[in-house]
């Protein structure tokens, strides 16, 4: 970049992209960690306990469960964080056009 190029102002409609972008593939990646653990978990209860183990508890009582209160809490933080970095990139991108504006 030049000393005489202006910066791109921040934009703010990409927010709420990256934002659903994060929240679906963190949540995701939450479902399917949790799915492997449950499963997990009830193969080795049922195999402790001598009975036919039921998998759909994985998915009812474990996944289903663990992803929900993760895409709420990374929708909250992701968005939060978001904000913030617009908040900062809008002011360092006034901030560089005044003092390109003076110089």
């Amino acid at each position: 970049m030049s000393s005489h190029e202006m910066p791109r102002a921040p934009r703010w409609y990409l927010i709420p992209v990256r934002v659903v972008l994060v929240t679906a593939i963190v949540t995701l990646l939450a479902f399917a960690v949790s799915l492997l653990l449950g499963i997990s978990a009830i193969l080795v209860a049922a195999k402790l306990r001598g009975a036919t183990p039921d998998l759909k508890m994985a998915y009812r009582m474990i996944a289903v469960p663990a992803a929900s209160v993760v895409f709420g809490i990374v929708l909250v933080s992701s968005l939060v964080m978001e904000l913030r970095h617009y908040s900062r990139s809008q002011t360092l991108s006034r901030m560089e056009r005044e003092i390109g504006s003076d110089g």
